[in-house]
């Protein structure tokens, strides 16, 4: 079976429904948590890479001190032609790695559940206005040159993208459950009834959206 280099930054920032859909559709994961002590390869060794999301900022290098193995990792994926998929930090490191830019949202965060409008259909992704979780402060403000810019939201024009052929940033959360929203908001001591209640009663239409992108994503990886 093919295999994955998953890429964890934090113990709440798990694989969520990815440790299911993806062994289901033919993918192996192989879960790195290099907050935990473990090393990430040099350079790309596997069929697939994916990177998940995580508190700190895309530019934290000098505090994290893994994000610098990651963002070479990216590279490496990126010109080697590897299926590659950034969720939320992941895709502000995919940016950043390939020559785009982050910052602070001006328009404040996303928590919670919101409408992505996907405009540009492709292997990944089809057109259409999508239900998803969010939960970001940060955000793409410069793609990288070779980006396309795939998917946007009222808040924030910059919600999915790929670069190059095989590589897709995607700014919202496919793999969130309603308990790890949870987990997330008790995290930051925010009230999570206030922000789980939409994301669960829209759980059924979130998941089957994940679970599609999912299976776009094992099948591009087994092509």
């Amino acid at each position: 079976m093919p295999h994955a280099i998953v890429v964890q930054h934090a113990e709440v920032e798990g694989v969520g429904r990815f440790a299911q859909w993806m062994p289901g559709f033919g993918l192996e994961l192989h879960v790195l948590r290099p907050y935990a002590g473990d090393a990430l390869p040099s350079a790309v060794d596997a069929d697939a890479l994916i990177v998940m999301g995580g508190p700190m900022g895309a530019d934290d290098d000098a505090h994290v001190p893994w994000l610098a193995a990651t963002k070479a990792l990216l590279v490496d994926a990126v010109e080697h032609g590897v299926a590659t998929l950034g969720v939320c930090l992941g895709a502000q490191l995919l940016a950043v790695a390939t020559g785009g830019k982050v910052e602070r949202g001006t328009a404040g965060p996303e928590l919670g559940l919101g409408t992505v409008n996907v405009a540009v259909t492709d292997s990944l992704l089809e057109a259409g206005p999508i239900k998803a979780v969010q939960w970001h402060y940060d955000t793409v403000t410069e793609l990288p040159p070779m980006a396309t810019l795939l998917a946007s939201s009222a808040a924030y024009p910059v919600q999915a993208f790929r670069v190059g052929d095989a590589a897709w940033g995607l700014q919202f959360h496919i793999e969130a459950t309603p308990e790890l929203v949870t987990e997330w908001a008790r995290a930051e001591r925010l009230d999570p009834d206030e922000l789980v209640a939409p994301v669960a009663a829209a759980d059924g239409v979130i998941a089957l959206t994940g679970r599609e992108i999912t299976k776009r994503f094992v099948g591009i990886v087994a092509a």
